[in-house]
């Protein structure tokens, strides 16, 4: 059986990152943009990162621009933002695409695992979010409107 513990990424850094790292964690794994009308999620996201910072959670962020071209910047640039805009400090990684022919490895797995409105597959817009319980499987999906904070209980429940 796959899980998200099977994939790897390139983090903002540039370097390969297999997720088997964070094996036994619960994930929120969120597709994400500077300039979206949803950028202020990244305070909430930062939040739950450090308030679960104790327990086997993680926050992952993937940047992506294939919405509205919402993330123009170079990984420098997206990492600089984030960090002195939103003092991220949980794990950012390099531009993925989420959707079409070149979609990401662990996005494909992801929307085959839990479908969106009306069942589509596809990512709608960015700040789309998956939880994955500590197994690496996925137990929910998230519009990108639902607000970092509200995921808490279900976050709770994973830890």
């Amino acid at each position: 059986m796959t899980s998200v513990y099977d994939f790897s990424a390139t983090a903002i850094d540039g370097a390969e990152t297999a997720l088997e790292q964070y094996r036994g964690q619960a994930l929120l794994i969120v597709n994400t943009a500077s300039k979206c009308g949803f950028t202020g999620q990244y305070a909430g996201l930062e939040a739950l990162h450090r308030q679960y910072a104790d327990k086997p959670f993680q926050v992952l962020g993937f940047p992506c621009n294939q919405f509205g071209a919402q993330e123009p910047g170079k990984a420098a640039e997206i990492a600089s933002f984030c960090s002195s805009t939103y003092g991220v400090d949980f794990p950012m990684f390099d531009k993925v695409e989420v959707n079409g022919p070149n979609r990401h490895p662990l996005y494909a797995w992801l929307t085959s695992q839990k479908k969106g409105f009306l069942g589509s597959r596809d990512i709608k817009w960015n700040f789309t979010k998956f939880l994955t319980d500590r197994e690496g499987r996925v137990v929910a999906r998230y519009a990108p409107q639902v607000e970092p904070e509200t995921i808490k209980a279900d976050i709770e429940k994973l830890i």
